[in-house]
């Protein structure tokens, strides 16, 4: 087996994916379910959120912000439709309901 000959962490796989998911936007919904997609066992992927905490890559409201600005431009007033159509992507992308609500209720014009 590739991991038997050290080709292959299981671990250090799971923090990867779980940095690059959450740089690119996705929230840890998304990360958890695509880490137990992957056949991970529960502790990598506990391993891995862990590893986002250790280097503050965590902070999911945050994330989700960045993602409706990336998204949406600079966030002015935003219209009821706006408001919608970025919680939509929020919640496709893995963010919970309460993280979607805290990053659209922070955003200028609410």
């Amino acid at each position: 087996r590739m991991s038997e000959a050290g080709w292959q962490d299981d671990n250090r796989f799971a923090c990867s994916l779980a940095r690059t998911r959450a740089a690119a936007g996705y929230g840890p919904l998304w990360i958890r379910s695509e880490l137990t997609a992957h056949g991970l066992a529960g502790a990598a992927v506990e391993q891995a959120f862990a590893s986002l905490a250790e280097s503050g890559d965590d902070d999911w409201t945050a994330r989700a912000r960045d993602l409706v600005h990336r998204r949406h431009g600079p966030p002015g007033q935003l219209s009821l439709a706006l408001q919608r159509k970025a919680s939509d992507l929020l919640l496709r992308r893995g963010f919970s309901g309460e993280t979607v609500r805290a990053a659209i209720r922070s955003l200028p014009g609410d």
